[in-house]
């Protein structure tokens, strides 16, 4: 009986690390290229899209529309966010050194006073800038997926009748 727990438990931390894995691998190319984008002068307002939040929100609801039939829908998409967030956040503190050091003069530049101070914003507070809206709109797709799936299926079932 624990032994079938375990396996079930791994199981889901494996799903959500596979999850994951896309979002990352995105984040970090994402990243740099909005740190070049500042570099090359853009203005912010052409830029703004390019950012961790609306891929995080992107991925909510991908995932919310993958995971709406799957039995822990709402435990893999949290465990997926809780792996993905910090990852995600961890380019930005680097880049907030290279700023530093260099005194290039992008926005990762501003607010801290050490490396310390910048990882554990970026990557604590960060996070959860980005954990708690992808959770609630990848929770707000798997609620109107699954309703969705229960209007079409019942409405299969009068059609029969």
């Amino acid at each position: 009986m624990k032994t079938e727990l375990y396996i079930n438990q791994k199981s889901i931390i494996l799903r959500a690390l596979g999850l994951a894995k896309k979002a990352i691998l995105i984040a970090f190319v994402l990243t740099p290229i909005r740190f070049f984008l500042e570099l090359a002068k853009l203005p912010e307002r052409a830029i703004f899209i390019v950012g961790l939040l609306w891929l995080t929100l992107g991925f909510a609801i991908y995932w919310g529309i993958k995971l709406y039939n799957e039995k822990h829908a709402y435990l893999l998409l949290l465990l997926s966010l809780l792996i993905y967030s910090p990852i995600s956040r961890f380019p930005v503190a680097v880049l907030w050194w290279i700023d530093t050091k260099w005194e290039i003069g992008t926005h990762y530049g501003f607010y801290f006073e050490n490396f310390g101070q910048a990882l554990l914003n970026q990557v604590g507070y960060g996070s959860l800038v980005q954990i708690i809206p992808g959770f609630i709109l990848g929770s707000i797709t798997i609620a109107i997926m699954s309703n969705r799936k229960g209007a079409i299926k019942k409405t299969n079932n009068l059609e029969n009748e």
